[in-house]
């Protein structure tokens, strides 16, 4: 629910957000949210890189497995935390980052956004040009101006078309598997199985890069939640559905790339599509595959513009926004995106692996630092009214914490593979790529290293003990 004023405004950024009237749902809305949001083409593609860069089916298929389910623990902390402070994920960065500080990370958050936005329309645009009967370039237009009109209708909206793309997509995916192993000799993939440290590893970062891409939004829509919604219920349901979504389709992919080769690479929607039938049947697959990168590409803009307007109030303090200025936002989010879509269109598998292996490098320290200050140092308290504040006890730029992330985008760098950087310790690895697991480790040890909890004798729970860098009042 949002609150709006008589003129229109928007108040979406302060703590009105957490007044009990505006709660509603039940944790088990995570979970059809995030199946719906995996179970799409995107996330059939990530499955399939594991296999496409040289991996076989057996250990791939165990990798995503590990990848999503540790990735999806990650993000279902982030998730749990929703409920219990009623605010968008990256405000609440500000007791890590500071008022201003925040504004690091959400840029980084932003580049997300756009380059999610990019790679669903460069997908997408193939299914709507088949429905349309254009062209990939029409479709990926077609596709993202629906996209921004249904972002600007919110929340609500959004899980709707989570519930009815979660039981579409399914029922599709059903089907296709059905057709898939018809045609695919299931035995002898499974037998040839050759176990390859660096391909295993490739497989866990494509999945848990996937997952945690998720983690800075993925509270913005458990926020909503009853403030007396268990956190245990909103962790297991989030991580469920998201697990289970993308393991779904991830696995489906793997399957398709080991078995179509070549026809899978020059078109990735056309054999999916193939696989289901021709005439009206192959016009609904199409549809679905439309409708379920909708799901996921409307999550993308909505948070894309929560956390460009959060970035832009850290330093103006407004916490009201017009409606058209949220329009404003959200086409700058259509348009960037779609620019992107457009330009990559023609080396997406390649360029898509390397964006998702970038956004691990970005996120794995954030995500750290975000866990390990609401589970460990402040212990689930926050001072909210401070997180607008940049003269408050979380300051406007909190120096500790940027030095810790620094330092955990630095420590991964040798450790990095991809295909415009390799680090100097990847070949002494076998090739393997090892830098996700220590953007989680080191900044999370740095970061209790230097924090400090002091007693809060007020007992209050709302206020969060101060952390590396904060200001104390």
């Amino acid at each position: 629910m949002r609150l709006y004023s008589r003129t229109g405004e928007y108040a979406w950024l302060n703590s009105s957000n957490c007044v009990p009237s505006t709660r509603h749902g039940t944790a088990f809305s995570q979970f059809t949210l995030w199946l719906g949001a995996n179970l799409q083409i995107t996330a059939v593609v990530t499955g399939a890189l594991a296999v496409v860069f040289g991996g076989d089916v057996v250990w791939s298929l165990v990798g995503l497995v590990l990848g999503n389910l540790l990735g999806g623990a990650v993000m279902a902390l982030h998730s749990a935390q929703g409920p219990k402070l009623g605010l968008p994920q990256m405000i609440q960065s500000r007791a890590q980052f500071g008022v201003r500080g925040a504004v690091v990370p959400l840029l980084l958050v932003i580049v997300m956004y756009v380059g999610f936005f990019a790679s669903g329309s460069v997908l997408a645009g193939q299914a709507v040009g088949e429905l349309t009967h254009t062209d990939d370039t029409t479709g990926i237009i077609v596709f993202a101006l629906v996209t921004a009109v249904m972002a600007t209708v919110g929340y609500r909206i959004i899980h709707t078309l989570g519930r009815i793309a979660s039981t579409i997509c399914a029922l599709a995916f059903v089907y296709l598997g059905i057709r898939l192993l018809d045609r695919a000799d299931l035995t002898a993939l499974l037998h040839d199985a050759h176990f390859s440290l660096p391909m295993f590893l490739l497989a866990m970062s494509l999945s848990a890069s996937w997952q945690l891409a998720f983690g800075p939004y993925v509270a913005d829509y458990s926020r909503y939640l009853p403030r007396t919604t268990s956190a245990k219920a909103t962790f297991w349901w989030t991580l469920s559905g998201s697990a289970l979504g993308s393991q779904w389709s991830m696995t489906f992919g793997v399957l398709v790339a080991a078995t179509a080769g070549e026809k899978f690479l020059d078109s990735q929607v056309g054999y999916v599509v193939a696989l289901g039938g021709t005439g009206l049947v192959a016009s609904f697959f199409y549809f679905v595959i439309a409708l379920g990168k909708l799901t996921i590409n409307v999550l993308n803009t909505y948070g894309g513009f929560m956390s460009m307007v959060t970035s832009v109030s850290g330093f103006s303090g407004k916490t009201v926004l017009s409606r058209r200025g949220r329009a404003a936002y959200i086409a700058l989010i259509m348009v960037a995106g779609t620019a992107v879509a457009l330009a990559g269109k023609d080396s997406f598998l390649a360029s898509f692996k390397d964006f998702l292996l970038f956004l691990l490098t970005f996120f794995t320290p954030w995500s750290a630092i975000n866990l390990a200050d609401y589970y460990l140092v402040s212990r689930e308290r926050y001072d909210l009214p401070a997180l607008f504040d940049p003269h408050g006890r979380y300051g406007a730029w909190r120096w500790g914490t940027l030095a810790v992330y620094a330092a955990g985008l630095l420590a991964q760098l040798p450790f990095l593979a991809t295909g415009f950087y390799t680090g100097p310790l990847v070949e002494p690895l076998g090739g393997a790529d090892i830098s996700w697991l220590v953007g989680l480790v080191v900044p999370a040890v740095l970061f209790l290293l230097i924090s400090r909890r002091p007693a809060d004798p007020s007992g209050n729970t709302g206020v969060v003990p101060s952390a590396a860098g904060a200001r104390t009042p």
